[in-house]
Order: structure tokens, then sequence, then C-alpha cells
């Protein structure tokens, strides 16, 4: 009979054998329509000189061009290394900045988007742990985001983001500016997490705070972590179960420990390079929300769209779509520059 660990690991490399042929029959899908759209071309070229069908062939070489150009550009990004959290689920954490109140409304205003994003898209959405302001926001809220491509949709959400508007706290109509900052983290699968020796933390419990009704309020079910060789600090006091919370305080740990490996990776390389999207720092100041104008803009790519509303209430698909299209763009620079080398 078959283990729990067993079933486990078939499940996962289930998981990644069914992203890999979703992967490989996209990319053949795409090449085979490039072949017959070269075929295409070729007959219609032949065409040509036929004065009966020379008006039509000429629009069929138009149409066929133009299609080609396209197919290969997507079978380019298609082709590109792909990064191997990509398929991950993820982490997301966002912290009140600068702003006070309205820094933590803000952040509460964030975590919104990307839950509407979420839902809208079909991936599973829960709080991992809380720390509410006085108004209603949050100091800092660690999302926990389950589905296919999670963290490859979400990595370059990484950084600095700022706030343009008129707070409810203000009484004088002044426009204030807020920031908040936001990190993504892979979550590691058991296999490739990282190993934490249990004498290098220590566990505290506690009475969980804020929503959850009578029972939350009435055990020590809340969980907080410390790993005392880096003082990073992960909890949660989103379940009942004191056990189930530590686990998870434990997969978010085991998430910034990795992440605080792969900066400093990072950091290395941006001595010699600093790539367009940036290093996903969350000291980088990435992106602007200016409510009287109705604007949104990443800094990285001077991408600015006007259409804030409807961003902020989770309709994130070309704002993502242009920082994924960026990278491409920008990791085929560099293939050419190698290429060139």
């Amino acid at each position: 009979m078959l283990s729990r660990e067993d079933i486990m690991a078939d499940m996962g490399q289930y998981r990644v054998l069914s992203r890999e042929h979703a992967e490989v029959t996209q990319i053949a899908g795409r090449y085979a329509r490039f072949q017959q759209r070269e075929a295409d071309l070729s007959n219609a070229q032949a065409l040509l000189s036929d004065p009966a069908f020379a008006e039509m062939a000429a629009e069929e070489i138009a149409d066929a061009q133009t299609e080609l150009t396209q197919l290969e550009a997507e079978l380019q990004r298609q082709l590109l290394p792909k990064d191997p959290d990509d398929g991950r689920n993820a982490f997301l954490e966002i912290r009140a900045g600068t702003g006070g109140d309205e820094s933590a409304l803000f952040a509460a205003d964030l975590a919104r988007m990307y839950t509407r994003y979420a839902e809208k898209v079909g991936w599973r959405c829960e709080i991992v742990s809380a720390n509410e302001s006085e108004l209603g926001g949050y100091k800092e809220v660690v999302l926990r985001l389950e589905g296919d491509g999670v963290y490859g949709a979400l990595k370059f959400e990484s950084g600095g983001h700022r706030v343009q508007r008129v707070p409810a706290t203000e009484t004088q109509g002044r426009i204030h500016t807020s920031a908040c900052t936001v990190a993504v983290l892979p979550e590691p699968d058991e296999a490739q997490a990282v190993q934490i020796n249990p004498a290098d933390l220590r566990i505290d419990t506690y009475r969980a705070s804020g929503a959850g009704g009578q029972h939350i309020n009435k055990t020590d079910s809340a969980v907080r972590i410390t790993h005392l060789p880096t003082g990073i600090v992960a909890e949660c006091q989103d379940d009942r179960s004191q056990h189930r919370n530590k686990a998870k305080a434990l997969q978010v740990l085991s998430a910034r420990i990795q992440e605080k490996e792969r900066s400093e990776r990072a950091a290395k390389d941006a001595a010699t390079r600093k790539g367009l999207i940036g290093s996903g720092d969350r000291s980088d100041r990435i992106r602007t929300y200016n409510f009287p104008q109705g604007r949104w803009t990443d800094h990285r790519i001077n991408l600015t769209l006007y259409k804030l509303n409807f961003i902020i209430e989770g309709d994130l698909d070309e704002p993502l779509t242009a920082l994924r299209h960026a990278h491409e763009a920008e990791q085929l620079a560099e293939l050419e520059v190698g290429a060139g080398a």
C-alpha cells in the first residue's frame, strides 16, 4: 500500500507533467499553424502570375505574412526559458508604509484588488495572517493564492506601490501620497522546501485578534515562529487549530527564507546588470495609483492606463500581460546579445 508521502510525490509529479504537456501542446499547435500558413503563402505566391487569381492571391499573401509574423513572435516567447517557480502557488504580502492610516487603508484596497482578480481567474484565496488598523485597513496582511501559474502571473507585483488621493480622514480636500510594499513569494513544495533546524526556531502562541467569533479569542490558537539565525518571522491566526496555524506559518517562513536567498543572488546579479522589470525588491517604487486623474502607472515599463477604477476592482489582465511581455522582450534581447557575442 502506498504511503501518504508516496501519494503526495505522485500527485506532485502528475501536476508537473500535466503543466509540461499543456505547454508542449500549445507550442505544437502554434507551430502547426505556422507551417500551414507558410504553405498558404507559398501557394498564393504561385498564383500571382495568373491574372484570374492575382488579386485574391495578393490578399492571401498579405494575410499570411501578417499572421506568420505574429506566430513567430508567439513561438519565440513560448520557447523562452521558463522560471521553474512560475507554476507554483504564492504567498502575497502587503505592508502599509508611509502615510499612517491612509497607507493601511490602501493596503486593504490592494488586498481586495488581488482577491477579486483571484476570484475572476478561478484561484483559491485565503488570508494567512492579518494585522488590522483602527480604521479597517491593514498594517500587514498575508494572502495565500492557489491555482495554475499564480506565481508566474503575479511575481512582477513585488515592490513599492504608491497612492495619490484625498484620504477619507482629510477634511480639507488635500491630496496625500502614501505607500505600501508588496512581496510575492512562491510557495515551496515539501520536496524543495528549505531544511530548517527545529533548534533554530522560537515558537510563540497567542490569542488571535479580529473577526472569527468567540472561539478564536478564547484559545491561544495563533502561532508566531521566529527563525533565530535570520530574524525572519512568520505568523498565522487564520485557523482555529493551533496545529494547522503552525503548519501554515512554517510554510510562510520557508517561503520567506527562500526569498531571502533568491534576493541575495539577485543582488549579486544586479551589481553587473539591472533588468527592465527590476529585481522585485520591495524597496523599488514600481507603481503609482493616482485617483484624482484615474491614472495607473507602472514606472518600470513606462505604461500608463487611465482605467484605475477598473484596475483597483481587480481588472488586472492588461497590466499583468504588459509586464509579462516586457519581461519576454527583455529575455529575447539578452539572447540576441548573447548570440552576437
